[in-house]
């Protein structure tokens, strides 16, 4: 099934979604996202021997502050009172990388899914900041919704290949 652009009118022009008749519910969302690293960045995240501090605190903080920030950064999102944001890391040895986990959740008429996604990007993006000075080559990779909650469309879940 062929969905419109909700965010364009009539005449192809950028427009905000007009939710005013929508019915507030309870949504949630869930994103992820992996920074690789070399093996010597890796080594010191695990020995929380990084010379900028905890990384783990300082990007769980900065992705927390992005989720609540979206409204004022895409222009197109609206501004959402935020209810919880929860910013899980899981250290993978194998791959030398850092897996990211956001959760995002409301009870309003419109979906969190760019507020965890976007948790993810800025939490992401603090670990390179932290690490740079050890390498510059660290990747930030795969940013994407698992699964979302709540509205008119309900539960919808990833289905990777």
């Amino acid at each position: 099934m062929e969905r419109e652009f909700t965010h364009l009118d009539q005449e192809g022009r950028a427009r905000m979604v007009d939710v005013t008749k929508k019915q507030p519910s309870n949504r949630n969302a869930v994103a992820s996202g992996v920074v690789v690293v070399g093996v010597n960045t890796f080594k010191r995240l695990v020995e929380k021997d990084v010379p900028k501090g905890d990384v783990f605190a300082t990007a769980r903080i900065a992705g927390i502050m992005a989720a609540k920030r979206v409204g004022h950064l895409i222009p197109l999102c609206h501004p959402l009172p935020v209810e919880f944001v929860g910013i899980e890391f899981e250290l993978m040895e194998d791959i030398h990388s850092v897996r990211i986990t956001a959760t995002a959740s409301i009870n309003a008429k419109t979906g969190v899914e760019m507020e965890a996604m976007t948790a993810v990007s800025v939490a992401a993006l603090t670990i390179y900041d932290m690490c740079k000075g050890i390498e510059k080559g660290i990747e930030i990779r795969e940013i994407k919704l698992l699964e979302k909650t709540g509205g008119k469309s309900g539960h919808w879940i990833r289905q990777d290949p």
